[in-house]
């Protein structure tokens, strides 16, 4: 029973992100772009930050240019470490 308790709350630790698809040339894989506004320590001005992860999309639910909400998990492939959670918005 306590180590059912602890696997549930790992499972709750799990990081969620959202960003917007770039790559859905894969099977299966989507590569997401997370952007973020950061100051710059000395400048002060607003300098933006990208970060690249790769996806697991099971179904191919998702398309270049569609905002989406994924989870951290267990390493699928030697690059994909993030699953689908949700489409949140779709490309127009």
């Amino acid at each position: 029973m306590n180590t059912e308790q602890n696997a549930a709350a790992e499972r709750a630790k799990r990081k969620v992100r959202q960003g917007s698809v770039i790559s859905d040339k894969m099977d299966k894989t989507r590569v997401v772009m997370q952007e973020r506004l950061v100051k710059h320590p000395i400048y002060g001005r607003y300098v933006r930050r990208r970060k690249k992860y790769y996806m697991h999309d099971e179904n191919n639910e998702s398309h270049v240019g569609d905002t989406v909400r994924f989870m951290e998990t267990r390493p699928i492939s030697k690059q994909v470490r993030w699953r689908l959670l949700e489409v949140v918005e779709r490309a127009k």
